[in-house]
């Protein structure tokens, strides 16, 4: 049997027969009443917020996950479509679960998906990628005295703030966890 103190922030457990990923856990422990994990939530499916108090001597599962290096290929009207770099086996992923991601994925970019009891539920793309600037204001001279910056829409469609001195045509390097601007490639 599973103990409280195995809940921790990044495990993730079923909730209602669904994965759900541990995003903070506190323990607290009363006198004279049962220890008790307060939790937050995230859906690994869907992406909505659930709090959740698991009581001791309470039962729960963990979840078993599997991440697995696979290939975007390209995406349509309302799917992205994967191939597993293992089996060389195409699916496909509903576009509403998975465009925050896509905007920083380009064609053919290796990424892990996220399967749950063999069904795919979720992309995670590489922490850098390398992306061609298509649209940008450009700086104005003088406009640099306090280090300004400026939106940029990427190959993708992403639009991340830039240092004024990044053109069109430049390629950037983006970190996809935070969707900054690194640097200048």
């Amino acid at each position: 049997m599973s103990s409280l103190t195995d809940i921790k922030v990044g495990t993730v457990v079923k909730v209602d027969s669904k994965p759900y990923l541990v995003t903070t856990s506190q323990f607290n422990r009363k006198q004279q009443r049962k220890p008790v994990m307060r939790t937050k939530l995230k859906s690994l499916i869907d992406g909505s917020a659930l709090e959740k108090t698991f009581l001791a001597g309470e039962s729960f599962e963990f979840a078993e996950i599997e991440r697995r290096r696979c290939q975007y290929l390209y995406k349509d009207a309302d799917s992205a479509n994967f191939m597993n770099n293992e089996s060389f086996e195409q699916f496909t992923l509903p576009l509403d679960q998975v465009v925050e991601p896509l905007q920083f994925i380009k064609d053919d970019t290796e990424v892990f998906v996220t399967f749950y009891e063999g069904n795919p539920i979720g992309v995670q793309p590489p922490i850098k990628a390398e992306l061609k600037v298509v649209e940008t204001p450009p700086g104005v001279k003088g406009d640099t005295a306090k280090g300004g910056t400026k939106p940029a829409v990427l190959e993708t469609g992403a639009v991340v703030n830039v240092p004024l001195f990044i053109n069109e045509g430049d390629v950037l390097e983006v970190n996809t966890e935070t969707a900054e601007y690194v640097r200048r490639v």
